[in-house]
């Protein structure tokens, strides 16, 4: 798209700290948890330290023989390091393979797999722990973040090494891969350039133009997720202090809103739902955000209006992202107090003008409703260009330069786009699953998720509670009048169902797991 193109040079993930160190050298990284690569740096970081760190983990990977071109796998403990060892291996001209540390072992080897030859980086924690015993033969060398095992080679030992000199590679080669959410099954690599890296950016970089104060950012996203890679470098290239978390238990998020009072947060929209008892809350963590901004998944209207109504701004604002992680975000919109979610239903908003499109293909011949909704396509040059050992399963989601992305829905005359379901989550003669459980979360304040999934027989609600009390029923029959005929609600703990990296829920597997129970039938 033109806007993605112009000037497009490429996002140059290897020297970002560099040059949020030059425009902006008195910036803060503010973490809630210490750094494994270096735990003396502690959790108020300064740019120097931060870009200096860089410069030295690309320095010892270098002396650990990584070249340009190798691919290098990290899969470690949870942490910020993460995007930092992205960025070290990046400023090599190597390329980072990036798998979330929720990962099991068998998944992580068969993703190995497809990315040989390629090195892998990971910690002591993981080879112990984790990782199936030989794992080190599919790679061309094991290197530890953290820890020691007689299996790889410590980066702790190569302290010292000389420093090498950034390699700049061309902005149309590999420069990231990251990981889909695998909610269907083995995730797939999406393989991103520097220009699509960077193409994806700017629809982000348009929304926070409009913030034009340089409040502190809360982010707490997937450290494996482009998404991290673009916030992480639109922050610091704005001189915007950052505090990253990478738990979102509600107590950890809420002493550090209290004690930084960051102006915008950016969430997971799972995480957001947790954070709903913050409002509550009498030290008034959400007081000082002024934006919200979520994207990955749809987002309940409950969650949206708890956030907006903690704030104690005049007019904040919760802006809401929606794309893929194939493509990059591909449509927004924003959401203000005076917004009624019944007027709009599922609307997710419309494309960015002259950078991404969309459009809504029938199914069966009817133009798309809400009664008969049709598959979701979009176009975007932030869009992967391959999956990683699978390019075939690449080219089948491509039509004609525009990308599948496995939703249904439909687009209203002004535009907006309602995504009702995920197309492989669609439950025959139920309607909207989404629709169906914003209403029961709009009419519960108890709930703290609600997922209907598909097993055969009726659909089946799978509730969670706020602190794990026991369903009100009386309460549920009341939410659930007006919808379609369901199995009697089936409550779980939220932390046991089955998420991705980004705190989706697993649906598939979860229906898989319930009629293996013979719920449902």
């Amino acid at each position: 798209m033109l806007l993605q193109r112009v000037a497009n040079q490429g996002i140059r993930l290897g020297t970002v700290f560099d040059r949020a160190l030059a425009r902006h050298p008195a910036n803060l990284l503010i973490l809630d948890h210490d750094l494994d690569v270096a735990p003396e740096l502690g959790r108020r970081i300064a740019m120097a330290e931060l870009a200096d760190l860089v410069d030295d983990l690309a320095s010892r990977l270098w002396a650990a023989r990584i070249r340009p071109g190798d691919r290098v796998v990290v899969y470690k403990s949870d942490g910020f390091d993460i995007p930092l060892l992205a960025a070290a291996v990046a400023r090599i001209g190597a390329v980072p393979v990036l798998l979330s540390p929720k990962l099991d072992g068998a998944t992580v080897a068969e993703l190995l797999r497809r990315a040989t030859p390629a090195y892998l980086l990971t910690d002591g924690k993981k080879l112990t722990g984790t990782l199936p015993e030989g794992i080190g033969e599919l790679a061309d060398g094991v290197l530890l973040a953290a820890g020691t095992h007689p299996a790889g080679t410590a980066l702790a030992e190569l302290a010292g090494v000389p420093r090498v000199a950034p390699v700049t590679m061309p902005a149309d080669h590999p420069s990231l891969v990251t990981h889909t959410s695998g909610t269907t099954g083995i995730p797939k690599m999406a393989v991103h350039t520097g220009r699509s890296l960077q193409a994806r950016y700017r629809p982000q970089a348009t929304i926070a133009a409009l913030v034009r104060r340089r409040e502190p950012l809360l982010l707490h996203v997937s450290f494996v997720h482009s998404r991290a890679i673009s916030a992480m470098t639109l922050a610091l290239s704005r001189g915007v202090p950052l505090i990253v978390l990478a738990d979102d238990d509600p107590a950890r998020a809420a002493e550090l809103l209290t004690r930084f009072r960051p102006g915008v947060i950016e969430a997971h929209p799972n995480s957001f739902l947790r954070w709903e008892e913050l409002a509550e809350d009498p030290r008034r963590p959400l007081a000082s955000v002024r934006y919200f901004s979520s994207t990955f998944d749809a987002i309940h209207p409950r969650t949206i209006r708890r956030m907006l109504a903690a704030s104690e701004h005049r007019n904040p604002k919760f802006a809401q992202l929606y794309g893929q992680s194939e493509t990059g975000p591909v449509v927004g919109r924003t959401y203000s107090r005076r917004w009624e979610p019944e007027h709009d239903g599922r609307c997710v908003g419309v494309p960015f003008p002259g950078m991404t499109d969309i459009r809504v293909v029938s199914i069966d011949g009817r133009p798309p409703t809400r009664e008969s909704p049709g598959r979701i396509e979009a176009r975007s040059d932030g869009r992967a260009v391959t999956f990683l050992g699978e390019p075939e399963r690449y080219a089948a989601q491509v039509d004609g330069g525009w990308w599948k992305m496995g939703d249904v829905g439909y687009r209203t005359r002004w535009g907006c786009l309602h995504l009702l379901d995920r197309e492989v989550d669609v439950v025959p003669g139920f309607g909207s699953t989404l629709v169906a459980e914003d209403h029961l979360l709009a009419r519960m304040s108890d709930l703290t998720e609600v997922i209907i999934v598909g097993t055969g027989g009726r659909p089946v609600p799978v509730v969670c509670t706020r602190d794990d009390k026991p369903l009100d029923l009386d309460a549920w029959q009341a939410a659930a009048q007006g919808l379609p005929p369901m199995a009697d609600p089936v409550h779980r703990r939220l932390a046991d169902l089955p998420h991705t990296a980004t705190t989706k829920i697993k649906r598939l597997e979860l229906a898989r797991a319930l009629v293996a129970e013979g719920v449902g039938r």
